[in-house]
């Protein structure tokens, strides 16, 4: 097992390694390609930064391009001052098939490349011809493979923990932390609400799902991350893929209760009524999430850009005092979006299972008996 987690490591940095050099390789190509680029860019971002002084901080900006997704990881700064990080462009388009460069090329949209320019971030070509489809490793991706590589050395360690030591001694390090969690979505959300033997095959499910949201969560209130749980991308996958598990696993009760409702004269009524349930259940649990995070983020950021917009010292500690606060209840809201997702899914997931026959065969013996 050791050597599976120093593969999974190494394979982890050389794919970090791969991304910087491609970024910083792609950029210097860059340079040699085109003398006057560096001219052109100071131009751009001298130009950009008078934009700024004249204009002010632009709040709703700020705010949309820390909840949005972006092909640049922005750390700090405005204009030529301002430290990102380039993330890889992969296009797959159907004139010139496969291609790949770094975001570097577009320098924040001021520039086009091979034909291609970055647009409130959509890559569009220059020829209307040409279809193109985005497979980059955007902000997001990137997060996502991060709390992916978090949670597997997480876990993959915690499972190591319990090899060695068993389940009798007494947790230490990181297990002793996680293990109420643990303990928590498996017998408080699955067992409770799934019941029987049958929620022991969904644990593993509603623990990546618990941990996967909560980890995000948290990664997300640090000011320089990716806001990828209030990505309504990200959560509707979540949300699909909660769906797919309770109707897959749902029994002919449960179909029959949505196909052959009862009373048969409200048939007509009750059957779309409780098919249209089948979607709006998921669909609820991707606008809770998304709605959450992302309207958390948008107040701090505005809280902050108070400050701006006054251009007055005096306002500073009114606005840091109300975003202190909001961030204690964003550490709130942080575990209790991750516990409502994972505690609704599997409710849905035990209503479908339900056998509604049970307490027709317990009437049927009391009166055989009788």
């Amino acid at each position: 097992m050791s050597s599976k987690i120093n593969t999974f490591r190494t394979f982890i940095v050389v794919l970090a390694l791969f991304f910087s050099f491609l970024s910083s390789s792609l950029y210097s190509n860059t340079q040699e390609e085109s003398p006057n680029t560096e001219e052109h860019h100071e131009a751009t971002a001298t130009a950009h930064d008078a934009k700024l002084k004249k204009e002010g901080v632009d709040i709703s900006k700020v705010a949309f391009e820390h909840i949005l997704d972006s092909h640049y990881w922005h750390f700090w700064g405005e204009g030529h001052d301002a430290v990102v990080a380039p993330l890889p462009i992969i296009i797959y388009s159907n004139n010139r098939g496969l291609q790949m460069f770094s975001s570097a090329k577009f320098e924040h949209g001021h520039a086009s490349y091979n034909g291609y320019k970055l647009e409130e971030e959509v890559i569009i070509s220059e020829d209307s011809n040409e279809k193109i489809y985005d497979l980059s490793i955007t902000k997001n991706v990137t997060q996502m493979f991060i709390s992916m590589g978090l949670l597997l050395w997480l876990f993959i360690s915690i499972a190591n923990a319990y090899k060695k030591t068993g389940i009798t001694s007494a947790p230490t390090g990181k297990q002793s932390f996680f293990e109420p969690l643990i303990v928590f979505v498996r017998d408080d959300i699955a067992k409770e609400n799934i019941g029987g033997k049958k929620y022991e095959r969904f644990v593993p499910y509603l623990l990546t799902v618990f941990f996967l949201i909560l980890i995000n969560n948290v990664i997300g209130l640090i000011p320089i991350s990716a806001n990828l749980t209030g990505n309504i991308a990200f959560t509707l996958v979540l949300a699909v893929v909660t769906m797919i598990v309770t109707n897959v696993n749902a029994s002919g009760a449960y179909w029959k209760h949505i196909f052959l409702p009862k009373p048969a004269a409200l048939w007509l009524i009750l059957m779309p009524i409780e098919l249209v349930g089948v979607f709006s259940k998921p669909f609820a649990l991707m606008i809770r999430l998304f709605a959450n995070i992302a309207g958390g983020h948008i107040v701090v950021i505005s809280l902050i850009g108070l400050i701006f917009i006054f251009e007055s010292y005096a306002i500073a500690p009114v606005s840091i005092a109300l975003t202190l606060f909001i961030d204690i209840l964003e550490c709130l809201v942080a575990l209790l979006q991750a516990y409502i997702f994972t505690m609704l899914t599997a409710l849905f997931i035990g209503s479908a299972m339900e056998d509604h026959s049970h307490g027709h065969e317990g009437t049927e013996g009391a009166t055989e008996q009788h």
